[in-house]
């Protein structure tokens, strides 16, 4: 600890009176940063500082949208965009393109969904995730703990959600949710 301790101080000094930035470092380093600081038991004060995130600039300079990235690897210019034929043609030249600039991608949904990773979707809304196989509920007050659990502790829960304003796919989802852990305790 004490090791730690001196080195928290140093690097104390060193950002001393600067501010700072990084790539995705409002979201990850700087918040590991203060976190070290605060098991080192060093007063690192954050007040004034200001954070140029990277990342952000990127976001923020190179759109996130259909049009970009049609432009992007197409190089041509989206017209009648949001159109549901416009829109169709134009993901399906883009990813031929993608498939053509990114030989690592292969050829097959397969080789596709092993490169970038296949998301595992319980609700299109993401009120719900999963971990190791148990859907998780992944906001409010029990965030983080499985649903199964949720419901049969608090059935009211269930009910509240079901009344509530959340996508009917979300509320179909808990029910298969509800009735596989009934099933299961039958």
């Amino acid at each position: 600890m004490r090791l730690h301790k001196e080195v928290a101080h140093e690097l104390k000094q060193m950002l001393d009176g600067c501010d700072i930035a990084g790539y995705n470092s409002n979201r990850f380093d700087i918040p590991m940063l203060v976190e070290e600081f605060l098991r080192a038991d060093v007063d690192f004060d954050m007040k004034g500082r200001r954070l140029v995130d990277v990342q952000n600039i990127f976001h923020k300079m190179e759109q996130r949208t259909l049009t970009a990235a049609y432009k992007f690897y197409c190089n041509k210019n989206l017209d009648g965009a949001h159109s549901a034929e416009v829109d169709a043609s134009a993901t399906h030249e883009i990813l031929v393109a993608q498939l053509q600039r990114y030989p690592d991608l292969g050829t097959s949904i397969d080789s596709v969904l092993k490169l970038i990773g296949e998301e595992s979707i319980v609700d299109f809304a993401r009120r719900f995730i999963l971990e190791n196989g148990i859907e998780i509920f992944n906001f409010g007050k029990y965030k983080g703990k499985a649903v199964a659990d949720v419901l049969r502790n608090e059935p009211q829960y269930y009910d509240w959600m079901m009344k509530g304003d959340f996508p009917q796919y979300t509320k179909q989802k808990l029910t298969e949710i509800r009735t596989r852990s009934l099933l299961k305790k039958n």
